[in-house]
C-alpha cells in the first residue's frame, strides 16, 4: 500500500457465541483479512479462520478485568489502515445493537478510512432462541423492546425510563442487565407491570455452560441470586416466555473465550 492509500475496515458482527452462527459474507472477509482487532466475548475459534500472516489486537471490555479505552480501540484501527489493505474489526454480536459499531464508523469516516459494516445475529434473539424461546408471538403481543441495563443505578435521571417502558412494550429484552436487575425489576412493576409477568435469564447464550432460569418478575432477582446466574446474560420479560418450546432449543457450541466466562 502506499502511504497515501488506506485500507478498509470492515465493522463485523461475529454473531453471540456459536461460531455457526457467523454470516457467510463475515467469514470469507475474515478467511482473507490482514488485521483483525476482537473483543472478549469473541470465540477463540472464529481467531482460527484468519490467514497466518494476519496480525492479532485483543480489544475487549469486560466487567471486574482490564479494558482497553474506545479511543484507544480507535486509534488502533486508524493505524492499522494505514498499513493494511482489510482489517476487521469482529465484534460480539451486532456491531449496531449495544456494540458502539456506530461510533466507530463515524471516527474512520471523519478519518477519511473506507468503512464498511457486516452486521451479525445479536444475543438478544439467538440466546433466548437457543432455550426454545421466542422473542415475539402473535399471541403475546406486538411489539418487543430492546434496551440495555447495563447504567448506573445511581443515577438522578436514568438513561431508561423503566417505568414508561412498563407501559409501552408486550415484551422487553435487556442486555447487560443482571447486574442492575433488582433495580431494573422493582421500576418496571412501579410503572404497571404485572408482579407476576414471566420473565427468564439466558447466561452464556448458545455456548457450551448455557444455563437459564423462569419466574414471575417479582422473583426473577432472587432466583438469579440462587442460581449465581452471571454475565454475559440475557433478560426476556413479556408472555413470550409462556410460549417456550423447549424441544427446539440447538446444542450449544464448545468454545473457549480469551477470558474465561
Amino acid at each position: 500500500m502506499s502511504r497515501d492509500q488506506l485500507g478498509t475496515v470492515f465493522l463485523i458482527g461475529a454473531g453471540p457465541g456459536d461460531p455457526d452462527l457467523l454470516t457467510v459474507k463475515a467469514q470469507k472477509i475474515i478467511s482473507k483479512c490482514d488485521a483483525l482487532v476482537y473483543d472478549s466475548l469473541i470465540p477463540l475459534e472464529l481467531l482460527e479462520l484468519v490467514p497466518k500472516s494476519c496480525q492479532l489486537h485483543s480489544v475487549g471490555k469486560r466487567r471486574g478485568h482490564h479494558s482497553v479505552p474506545q479511543r484507544k480501540t480507535n486509534d488502533i484501527l486508524f493505524d492499522l489502515a494505514k498499513s493494511c489493505s482489510s482489517v476487521v474489526r469482529l465484534k460480539g454480536g451486532d456491531p449496531f445493537l449495544f456494540g458502539r459499531g456506530a461510533e466507530e464508523a463515524a471516527y474512520l469516516h471523519k478519518k477519511g478510512v473506507p468503512v464498511q459494516v457486516v452486521p451479525g445475529v445479536t444475543s438478544g434473539i439467538a440466546a433466548p432462541a437457543y432455550v426454545g424461546i421466542p422473542i415475539t408471538h402473535r399471541l403475546a403481543g406486538s411489539s418487543v423492546t430492546f434496551v440495555t441495563g447495563h447504567e448506573g443505578i445511581d443515577k438522578k435521571r436514568p438513561a431508561v425510563n423503566w417505568r414508561s417502558l412498563a407501559k409501552s412494550s408486550d415484551g422487553i429484552v435487556i442486555y447487560m442487565g443482571v447486574h442492575n436487575l433488582k433495580f431494573i425489576s422493582a421500576e418496571l412493576i412501579a410503572g404497571g407491570l404485572n408482579p407476576q409477568t414471566s420473565a427468564a435469564v439466558i447466561e452464556q447464550g448458545t455456548v457450551i455452560g448455557q444455563r437459564f432460569i423462569k419466574a414471575p418478575l417479582l422473583e426473577l432477582f432472587d432466583r438469579v441470586q440462587e442460581e449465581n446466574l452471571c454475565s454475559p446474560s440475557i433478560v426476556v420479560i413479556g408472555s413470550v416466555v409462556d410460549f417456550q418450546v423447549e424441544a427446539c432449543s440447538p446444542e450449544p457450541a464448545e468454545v473457549t473465550f480469551p477470558i474465561p466466562i
